[in-house]
């Protein structure tokens, strides 16, 4: 499930500045603190990849698994 929200910008004199919000529920499910530091990948015009470099470790490791049908034959 996706969470919709708009994209907004700020005219001044001189600038412009652009902001996209996250709605609380992501913010909280990532574990967000306030001013943390994230930075913008541009991996094609449809998508962008939000990285924390200083992000905490995951508390639990969880080791993913290949289906049947997308294993190689």
């Amino acid at each position: 499930m996706g969470y919709k929200t708009k994209v907004q910008c700020i005219k001044r004199e001189k600038s412009e500045q652009w902001y996209i919000n996250f709605p609380s529920a992501i913010a909280q499910a990532i574990e967000f603190t306030q001013s943390e530091e994230v930075e913008w990948i541009i991996s094609d015009k449809q998508n962008l990849i939000l990285h924390r470099p200083d992000a905490p470790a995951d508390p639990i490791s969880v080791k993913k698994k290949l289906s049947q049908s997308s294993k190689p034959s």
